[in-house]
């Protein structure tokens, strides 16, 4: 028998189909209620009032509460605590019971506990859903029965558990609820002020995920992994944020990704699996290192370098190209994630946790799982890390994944003069060379902050307190 009312409380899953808790709601209630709490505890603790995340949000909300209104419902936005708006909002609208979609990170887990508590107090059933991962919780563990700590064994259990049935849509029909819909509020109204969003050409909502998907599966798919590193080719998905909210559903992805031509797609929405497993079973990696001995590690306090770091200007031109091109746009390819991290961690240094910190303001598709995983392989204190011994070197890299310097001269025009040869390293140029192109090194264009070579001579001896 049918319940009489549900509420479904959307979180990081902004879409109105392929959702596995509103399916289930809508297959379990005889009416369904939406809604979406804009949580003043994390909105307090942005720290800029002009956030892309928070406008990105409020314009994919305004999408979804029409697309639900087209089918007799709506959403009801609220501001403040969650953990109080939603058995407020349950009790107010007399629901039997609340579904929402899994969250990994512990902070999450912990709210969703305390909702799960007062709701059960008050005789309302809370029901959670796998919706954001292909798998979570204990479905893929080792033979031993064990969360997995390397990727590759973990990729290869995911891939043996998987059936049709795992990537297949959650259908999304049934009988909305109206209720008290007075639409999303303005970004002014929660204290936020518009941002760059369209300059950026970043659209928002499930009609911007299904063109950047288009886009993405209709040209570049089956290319992804030839494309994939090299910054100034347009290789990539660039569905980060939208996965991050949601507005696209994984599933539709991993069944696109299970006919590509290769599995180098596909292997990205693993790793993305992995990190939110990683998290939901080891959340001690959240402000240490999943290693527990690389703790020990000692971090140098250089507040400069950390500085020049983040703003793009160490002397090394693809670094500086990169950390601009995020202090520009909120995102930044993936190889340079890489290259930029190990930079930080082995050729200046610095703690992870400044770097991790640092990303998690500025890019759009922050994901605690991913971003952290990502700093704790370059920094190799995570799980099936890079090894400490394994250093980028900046300028191969650049050498590498930027061979004509085209990357480097759109974020860093002051050296669109220097030739091929110099574009990687160009305090290698002499006094007569530096002249001809209008860039002195020291003047127009910092010297290098540090030498690589004896960066990481310094990163080995800084690791040995662990190999010892």
């Amino acid at each position: 028998m049918k319940k009489e009312k549900a509420l479904v409380w959307f979180r990081r899953d902004l879409r109105d189909h392929d959702h596995a808790a509103l399916s289930a709601a809508l297959a379990e209630a005889q009416q369904v209620y939406c809604a979406f709490v804009f949580d003043s505890e994390i909105l307090d603790a942005l720290p800029s009032r002009c956030d892309r995340r928070v406008h990105f949000i409020r314009e994919s909300l305004v999408e979804l509460d029409s697309a639900l209104r087209a089918n007799g419902g709506g959403l009801i936005v609220r501001h403040g605590r969650a953990d109080q708006e939603i058995p407020a909002l349950a009790r107010q609208l007399g629901v039997s019971a609340v579904y929402a979609n899994r969250d990994y990170e512990p902070a999450a887990k912990q709210r969703d506990a305390r909702v799960a508590e007062t709701l059960r107090g008050e005789g309302v059933d809370f029901h959670d859903f796998k919706d954001q991962a292909v798998f979570d919780g204990n479905e893929v563990l080792t033979q031993a029965g064990n969360p997995f700590s390397v990727f590759t064994p973990y990729k290869n259990a995911w891939l043996k558990r998987l059936t049709v049935a795992d990537s297949a849509a959650w259908p999304c029909r049934g009988q909305f609820a109206g209720g008290e819909l007075a639409g999303v509020p303005t970004l002014a109204k929660l204290g936020f002020m518009p941002t760059d969003l369209d300059e950026r050409g970043i659209r928002p909502g499930m009609s911007g995920a299904r063109a950047m998907w288009d886009d993405f599966r209709q040209g570049r798919i089956e290319r992804y992994g030839a494309l994939r590193d090299f910054p100034a080719v347009k290789g990539v998905s660039y569905l980060s944020v939208h996965l991050r909210f949601g507005t696209i559903s994984i599933r539709e992805l991993v069944r696109t990704a299970l006919n590509a031509p290769d599995s180098t797609w596909l292997n990205e929405l693993i790793w993305r699996d992995f990190y939110f497993m990683i998290l939901d079973h080891f959340p001690h990696v959240v402000g240490s290192a999943f290693k527990p001995a690389y703790d020990a590690v000692r971090w140098d306090d250089w507040p400069a370098a950390l500085a020049a770091w983040q703003e793009g200007r160490t002397g090394y031109p693809l670094v500086d190209a990169a950390m601009r091109q995020l202090n520009h746009s909120g995102w930044m390819h993936n190889r340079l994630r890489m290259i930029v991290a190990s930079f930080l961690s082995k050729d200046l240094g610095i703690d992870w946790r400044l770097g991790e910190r640092y990303f998690a303001e500025q890019l759009n598709d922050f994901d605690l799982s991913a971003n952290n995983g990502g700093w704790q392989w370059a920094a190799s204190t995570g799980c099936d890390a890079q090894p400490y011994f394994r250093i980028f070197n900046p300028v191969t890299q650049s050498e590498r994944f930027d061979p004509d310097g085209k990357f480097i001269r759109r974020y860093v025009p002051e050296l669109a003069k220097v030739a091929n040869q110099y574009i990687h390293a160009p305090w290698r140029m002499g006094r007569v060379e530096q002249e001809s192109v209008g860039v002195l090194i020291g003047r127009d264009y910092p010297a290098p902050i540090v030498d690589h070579a004896m960066a990481r001579e310094k990163t080995l001896a800084r690791y040995a307190i662990v190999k010892n």
